[in-house]
């Protein structure tokens, strides 16, 4: 696991230069029985060349047997202790729209859902309607008045919004009202812990203003709330690994924890492209000494249980990969934060494939092609993915030896 006292004491100021590709979701389960997984099943000639050149593994976001939620999940890409480090998915989210998280806020994520007559949930991303319809229900949303309290509501990426509390005595200490299935109605907020009581009241009172106010906007008709938190004051990117880093990445989440760990965020449009997104990299690569892409579609799909649709995202990220490759990296790690096997409809705790290619300092192994099976057999095995910065670290020669 990474140890970021001996990180700051060996890392050192000049060295090559790391792309991170994160593939939102990217690890998978076959369809049925012996059959190929989703990236098994995709043609891919860019990354199955990579993987003949390069080093394969598994990586392990927070324990075995563990279903990673993303935050966690992309700490750990970013060398963090996901339990050592916690980050509530509000923070995130609210720091990825450029919402700011003052001491003593308390931040919220949001999600837009539909509600029948009796308000029982029927589905819980409202219909995933565009942002411009999210926005307008936010508009909804900024107009409700609690007194003790400021909420400020700002749209998110679909039907997601973000949410910051501002007022004396708040606590994030409060449990998510997503009951996470259909078929029940949202919860009411509950106190985790006795200092939270006053914050689960203030709350329960918006959202039965939230309710009365969205009640006939369907689909999105009503809203539940998720990870309630406040800032956490990480250690930033540049202090623990002398590099100047940033990230590309449409939704906002991703931005958030990027953002929280030092990295600056590369404006892109919320509509891009796999090759977009790209065009921004190349963009702005001479810049920076680190650089971590996210693709989210292949999460989607996942959750979607679409299976040929991943394949086609994941297809769709090797038909662009020349652009990056064009670059020049002298690390290019492509991997996923976590598993959303398309059979599984969710974050699973299947290992992650991982594909390290670094031509000057790596050796390769016998694997042939990008996959889950040939992970299995590649020489990086299986480990913490909070192991996998101080790789690229030392591939890209920004470590010094450790003692005489």
């Amino acid at each position: 696991m990474a140890n970021f006292d001996l990180t700051r004491r060996l890392t050192l100021d000049e060295g090559g230069k790391i792309l991170l590709l994160v593939m939102d979701g990217l690890g998978g389960l076959p369809r049925e029985q012996g059959g190929p997984t989703e990236l098994e099943a995709a043609h891919t000639p860019n990354m199955d060349r990579l993987a003949r050149e390069g080093s394969l593994g598994l990586t392990i976001p927070v324990a075995r047997g563990i279903a990673p939620g993303s935050g966690p999940a992309h700490l750990a890409l970013f060398g963090y202790d996901p339990l050592v480090y916690e980050i509530g998915r509000g923070v995130l989210e609210a720091t990825g729209i450029d919402l700011e998280v003052r001491p003593g806020d308390v931040a919220i994520r949001g999600n837009f859902c539909t509600v029948d007559e009796n308000g029982l949930i029927t589905d819980r991303r409202a219909g995933r309607i565009p942002t411009e319809e999210g926005a307008r229900r936010v508009e909804i949303l900024r107009q409700i008045e609690v007194p003790g309290v400021e909420f400020d509501v700002r749209v998110g990426q679909d039907y997601r919004f973000a949410m910051v509390m501002r007022g004396e005595g708040l606590s994030g200490a409060i449990a998510d009202t997503d009951p996470q299935q259909t078929g029940v109605a949202p919860l009411p907020a509950r106190a985790l812990a006795p200092e939270a009581e006053k914050t689960a009241a203030l709350v329960n009172q918006w959202l039965g203003e939230a309710a009365k106010r969205l009640k006939g906007h369907e689909p999105a008709n009503m809203c539940t709330l998720r990870g309630f938190a406040s800032e956490p004051g990480l250690p930033k990117y540049s202090e623990v690994y002398r590099l100047k880093a940033a990230c590309v990445a449409v939704y906002p989440m991703y931005k958030g924890v990027a953002s929280l760990v030092g990295m600056d965020v590369i404006q892109t449009s919320s509509h891009d492209s796999t090759q977009d997104e790209f065009d921004h990299v190349a963009r702005v690569w001479d810049q920076y000494d680190f650089i971590f892409c996210h693709i989210k579609y292949t999460d989607s799909r996942g959750e979607d249980g679409d299976f040929d649709a991943k394949v086609k995202v994941i297809e769709g990220v090797d038909a662009a990969l020349p652009t990056l490759l064009d670059l020049k990296p002298d690390v290019l790690i492509i991997t996923g934060d976590h598993s959303t096997p398309a059979t599984y409809r969710a974050h699973s705790w299947h290992p992650v494939p991982t594909l390290l290619w670094a031509p000057a300092t790596h050796m390769t192994d016998r694997a042939q092609a990008f996959g889950e099976r040939e992970c299995l057999i590649g020489a990086l095995g299986q480990f913490p993915a909070a192991d996998l910065m101080p790789l690229a670290l030392a591939h890209a020669k920004r470590l010094q030896k450790y003692g005489a």
